[in-house]
């Protein structure tokens, strides 16, 4: 008996199951399930590396505080001032858990966008990579921007403050602070992508992104006045010349996008709201009606039976 090498149908794969519907309920759960799963591998695997290297990551952190003249003291060394006894443990732990979510990332965000990603189209797909292509560099740019706010406004406060001396910050407060820092930097210099993304689905045009400049600079420094932990007017006003600044930018790219799809060449685009409209007048000549048919006569209701007297309408059940 001769034997068949070919194989038979492939077998669609789970992104294709779940592009096309043809996967149920319980197989989303499954899958979703799987995913989490994976996910949290990723994270537990970041979080021990994060653990032996949070150290040197430590270092990095108290670098702005220790460069400073007030946080040394007479033996010329920066020491940090702990409150419980597991702070030390404890501050360890949430280093290590920072790192372990940065270092696991690509597993973690692979995970949940190859669950989200078959819900999507195509043309939503490979914006979905610009976008977070985009995003990383910039969050990053804000976290960089921001270590050096905090070495200037950390000088700042120590020079305007009353004590005159070498000071000692407690660790765990200090640590939280400068982590807060970097997640506001980080996460402001995203906003130039909301704008971008609510011109590439068509919900605001480039020109009216660009007639909101002046709220967009007004809020940008009151967000960085309200963010930046100094009231000197460094920070403030770096951070909220590097917000408007990414904002033009945003509006550059929109304008270009406009222009690609040919947005603003619309019948009624500068035109104006209150104006009337012009209604071309069409004079068309009116000829003879068509003959109206003579009416025709309608035959007369049929009478109507005279009821049945009430005994011959039931029966002796009823």
């Amino acid at each position: 008996m001769a034997l068949s090498l070919r194989r038979g149908p492939k077998k669609p794969s789970k992104f294709e199951q779940a592009s096309d519907g043809s996967m149920t309920l319980i197989e989303h759960v499954r899958e979703l399930r799987n995913r989490l799963f994976v996910a949290s591998i990723g994270v537990v695997v970041g979080l021990i590396i994060g653990f032996v290297i949070s150290q040197w990551v430590f270092g990095i952190l108290k670098a702005p505080y220790c460069n400073l003249p007030t946080s040394v003291d007479s033996t010329g060394s920066c020491e940090f001032i702990t409150l419980a006894v597991t702070d030390q443990l404890m501050l360890r732990l949430k280093i290590a858990l920072w790192v372990g979510l940065i270092i696991g990332a690509p597993v973690w965000l692979y995970q949940l966008w190859a669950f989200v990603a078959p819900g999507l189209h195509r043309h939503e797909r490979k914006w979905a990579y610009v976008f977070v292509a985009l995003a990383t560099p910039l969050f990053l740019a804000g976290a960089t921007l921001a270590y050096f706010v905090i070495g200037h406004s950390l000088a700042f406060i120590m020079e305007a403050g009353v004590i005159g001396e070498p000071t000692k910050l407690e660790v765990t407060s200090y640590v939280g602070f400068v982590m807060n820092m970097l997640l506001l930097f980080g996460g402001a210099f995203e906003f130039p992508l909301l704008l971008l993304m609510l011109n590439f689905t068509g919900v605001v045009s480039a020109r009216r992104l660009l007639s909101w400049w002046r709220a967009v600079v007004f809020l940008s420094f009151a967000f960085a006045a309200i963010a930046t932990p100094d009231p000197g007017p460094f920070g403030m006003t770096l951070l909220a010349a590097c917000i408007t600044l990414l904002y033009f930018i945003a509006v550059g790219v929109a304008f270009l996008n406009d222009k690609r799809k040919g947005r603003g060449k619309e019948l009624y685009e500068g035109l104006d709201d209150d104006a009337i409209s012009e209604l071309p007048e069409e004079r068309v000549p009116v000829g003879a009606s068509d003959p109206i048919e003579s009416p025709t006569s309608i035959e007369s209701p049929a009478p109507v039976e005279k009821p049945a007297p009430l005994e011959r309408r039931f029966d002796d059940m009823t």
